[in-house]
């Protein structure tokens, strides 16, 4: 199973094809699509209420066998901004017992990990799998590591047409934790571009043209609801 957690403001068909892929390579039962609450990291919030973006995310996949929606990630009552490391502590804590947790993710977020609270320790709670984007590289794995933490190349799973690299990572008590980065996805899309898109549209009385950036049930969802305008 792999959590995958992020904003999705709005969830769009980049986010799809990513959880396919690391579904696929690394022969994942369940990909958990969570969106956060509050982000530290982003103290403005998301664009669009959580409520809005949790409405999206049920429509992205509806369709998707083997995805399915998370509030693992959900607002906390108390007002605290949501911590990836505590969530999948929690989340772990629920899983019957033999089972795997992943952490799935974009190369943006992982090249900003050295921020997050308690960085050095999210592989171990739940094993990473990295998946590129166009225009990053990651040839250097060590540059985004968190202080405490060593990698090295190991064998990779060679059962799916997925390029999937694979690597051990290793900290400073010599634990070691696996680590897989999927670098063959050229997948061109932002929702920060898909916003910008529709707040253009909706300024020039045009109808909304991002249907081949989000999934029709979204793109029909942000148009009812006003969302980006």
């Amino acid at each position: 199973m792999a959590f995958f957690g992020g904003s999705f403001d709005p969830p769009h068909l980049g986010h799809l094809a990513v959880a396919r892929a690391a579904k696929e390579a690394l022969g994942l039962d369940t990909v958990l699509f969570a969106p956060v609450g509050a982000q530290p990291l982003k103290p403005l919030g998301s664009t669009a209420a959580f409520a809005d973006r949790l409405a999206m995310t049920r429509l992205a996949i509806a369709s998707e066998a083997g995805f399915a929606v998370s509030l693992a990630d959900a607002p906390n009552p108390s007002g605290e901004p949501n911590y990836t490391l505590e969530t999948l502590l929690r989340l772990r804590a629920e899983l019957p017992q033999g089972s795997i947790l992943f952490c799935l993710m974009g190369a943006d977020s992982f090249a900003g990990i050295k921020r997050w609270h308690g960085a050095a320790k999210i592989p171990f709670a739940a094993s990473l799998i990295v998946a590129s984007r166009p225009g990053q590289h990651l040839d250097d794995l060590k540059l985004a590591l968190p202080a405490g933490l060593s990698i090295e190349a190991v064998p990779g799973p060679d059962r799916t047409k997925i390029e999937v690299r694979a690597y051990r990572l290793r900290n400073q008590a010599g634990e070691c934790t696996p680590f897989y980065l999927l670098p063959g996805l050229e997948i061109e899309i932002s929702a920060s571009e898909i916003r910008e898109q529709v707040r253009i549209r909706e300024q020039a009385g045009a109808a909304a043209g991002d249907r081949a950036l989000l999934p029709s049930a979204v793109s029909g969802y942000i148009r009812a609801h006003g969302l980006y305008s």
